[in-house]
């Protein structure tokens, strides 16, 4: 399968944008605030515009990742094998970031801990229907017209 660049880093804004748009939104679902620009940004020397910066950089990366490693993996349609690689980033997080960030395991509450998997599910579901629909297309059969 061909790696289509310019579709991944899409995806991976994509992701990255609507995961940051709910987790800006967490109070008003009842969910504790989720300031990932600002936590990345304390360990930068309290530069938050770059701690936004990474978090972007960092979907994209995931985004690469999901589509070198995972696409042709995960059984489904780009929604559905999205979300389900969503788990992966979520758990890798909960189990290592967060704890070295001082949060500690699964963000020290199972509320945050739940927070963030809906933000990696939706994060993952929207790569993979941005990355997938490219490969969706090639699949889907051609009509030729005499």
């Amino acid at each position: 399968m061909k790696l289509h660049i310019g579709r991944v880093v899409l995806a991976g804004l994509a992701g990255t944008a609507a995961m940051t748009a709910l987790m800006l939104m967490s109070p008003l679902m009842g969910l504790p605030p989720m300031d990932i620009g600002r936590m990345l940004g304390s360990m930068m020397g309290g530069n938050i515009a770059l701690g936004w910066v990474s978090h972007f950089m960092i979907g994209v990366v995931l985004a690469f990742a999901y589509a070198l490693f995972f696409v042709s993996r995960i059984p489904g349609p780009g929604l559905a094998r999205g979300a389900i690689y969503g788990l992966l980033p979520w758990l890798t997080a909960q189990v290592v970031v967060m704890p070295l960030m001082g949060a500690g395991f699964f963000s020290g509450s199972v509320v945050a801990a739940v927070g963030s998997l809906i933000g990696h599910l939706v994060y993952g579901g929207v790569i993979g229907a941005v990355y997938g629909v490219s490969d969706e297309l090639a699949l889907a059969p051609r009509h030729v017209h005499a």
